[in-house]
């Protein structure tokens, strides 16, 4: 009896053990999400000079340059330069200068100068030409003496 229940189990191990598992699968779901984002970095400061007729301080006249800034984004944003707050003129200089800054993409987004909020749609880099104009009403002229004034670009 002993005999015969080793051989009955031995032959239920052997064919279990022929039997192949059932397969099963799941599948793992991966969910990521991007805001719109954007970082400016500055690669170069702006340069203003004057005009032959000492009324307009411009990156524009001749020996003037625009600030570089480099623009990376998600799109989705809006890039925009605020008006200009921040000026230290010489004592010297008493009249109203009226300021007005610019700005052109190139890159990723093309741009055409502006100083209008703008839309950037696409993602990827791309290079902003930032510009400022300071010009002197009537028969005012720029005295002489260092201007600075601050630009503040804003993507949003």
């Amino acid at each position: 009896m002993n005999f015969l229940r080793a051989a009955m189990a031995a032959v239920l191990l052997v064919a279990g053990g022929a039997q192949t598992a059932s397969a099963t699968t799941a599948n793992v779901l991966f969910n990521g999400t991007i805001t719109a984002t954007c970082t400016l970095t500055v690669n170069s400061n702006g340069t203003m000079t004057v005009s032959n007729n000492l009324q307009s301080l411009s990156s524009h006249n001749a020996g003037g340059s625009a600030g570089s800034v480099q623009v990376v984004t998600t799109g989705g944003v809006t890039l925009s330069v605020d008006p200009v707050t921040t000026t230290t003129v010489p004592t010297s200089d008493t009249t109203t200068t009226t300021w007005t800054p610019t700005f052109a993409t190139s890159g990723a987004q093309t741009i055409a100068e502006t100083g209008t909020a703008t839309a950037l749609t696409v993602p990827g880099t791309s290079t902003v030409a930032v510009n400022l104009g300071g010009t002197k009403g009537g028969t005012n002229s720029f005295s002489a003496g260092n201007y600075q004034a601050t630009v503040t670009l804003r993507c949003e």
